[in-house]
């Protein structure tokens, strides 16, 4: 039986693999966005995450898109009060994003004035009263962080959110923001969703500074991209071509070298130990770090998401996680972009 996770200190339990939606719209159309999301919950899956700006990078798509496949399928289904709905507020609505935007009309951000818009927009999206996670998506350095603290309390205060958390804020940020928090009395961040894998840039930061933050303070941990965009799924061998796909040109080639294709090799290793998938190994051991909560997936077909589910039903030894964090250490990392 699967055990759920509570979020930090909030009270949301969150089934410890959340499913990503920013392919809807994009990548898996509504049809397929039902399969998948229908599949997720019969397994139990209770934590959808989104954004206001998915997939707005597409053409004919202003944004919202993602959102509203999610509404109309949590209409269709009637489930609206079992699941967790995570969505986000910052990025530039309208199709093309940032460029032709008059900067009079400012229609992105973290002010009072865009958050509210852009809160009420999105309950609307998604048909629904109240959002379970709302999220800063990151930093806006226009604003000041007390507005935009401020601003979500008076969300939380009229019921439209039930918590909020913050995504691909510094160590140094999210700490400005817990501080100013705790002096003025406003609600205050319970989960930061930071790029997180075993191959991720950002890990040394995230391990040396962020982590030690969320264990000390609570906060829960939901990383996305925990695959290094697709490469710790083992379909990336070394020394042969790029298979063809829609993400392989942009996202991985730039993260290859001889540490990405041992730390491959290593989760093969241990997956063969126990029947398993690499992609399902390497979420395995991120389960298993310290404030981590729930892994975000994006999958585009049914097969690859029930994979990705089959995590659950691989428990690694102390010394498999051993064997794959020493494989994969940053320092190691770091010395390879140094030489």
């Amino acid at each position: 039986m699967t055990t759920y996770r509570k979020l930090g200190r909030s009270g949301l339990h969150l089934f410890p693999i959340g499913l990503g939606t920013m392919q809807f719209g994009w990548t898996a159309d509504e049809a397929r966005a039902f399969e998948l999301m229908d599949t997720y919950a019969a397994a139990g899956g209770n934590f959808l995450d989104t954004a206001d700006i998915y997939t707005m990078w597409t053409p004919g798509n202003p944004g919202g898109v993602s959102e509203e496949i999610m509404g109309r399928w949590m209409k269709a289904r009637g489930n609206r009060d079992d699941m967790v709905i995570a969505t986000k507020v910052r990025g530039a609505m309208g199709e093309g994003g940032a460029q032709g935007r008059s900067t009079i009309h400012q229609r992105e951000g973290l002010s009072r004035r865009w958050i509210l818009r852009a809160c009420e927009d999105s309950l609307r999206r998604l048909q629904t009263d109240h959002i379970d996670l709302y999220q800063a998506h990151w930093i806006d350095n226009q604003t000041p962080i007390e507005e935009t603290l401020a601003a979500f309390t008076e969300l939380v205060q009229r019921g439209y959110v039930r918590y909020i958390g913050c995504s691909n804020y510094s160590a140094w940020r999210l700490m400005q923001a817990l501080w100013e928090s705790d002096r003025r009395g406003l609600e205050s961040f319970v989960s930061i969703q930071p790029e997180y894998s075993l191959l991720s840039p950002t890990r040394a930061n995230f391990e040396r500074e962020l982590q030690k933050v969320c264990v000390e303070y609570g906060l829960g941990v939901i990383p996305w991209s925990p695959l290094g965009g697709g490469v710790l799924t083992g379909k990336y061998r070394r020394g042969q071509p790029l298979p063809e796909s829609v993400r392989a040109d942009e996202n991985a080639a730039r993260r290859f070298s001889d540490r990405t294709f041992d730390v491959v090799e290593t989760l093969e290793t241990v997956a063969g130990r126990h029947g398993a998938r690499p992609a399902q190994v390497a979420l395995a051991w991120m389960l298993e770090q310290p404030a981590l909560t729930a892994p975000i997936i994006g999958a585009n077909t049914v097969e690859q998401l029930q994979e990705l589910l089959g995590t659950l039903d691989v428990t690694l030894s102390p010394e498999d996680v051993g064997e794959i964090s020493r494989v994969s250490d940053w320092e190691r990392a770091r010395t390879d972009l140094e030489t």
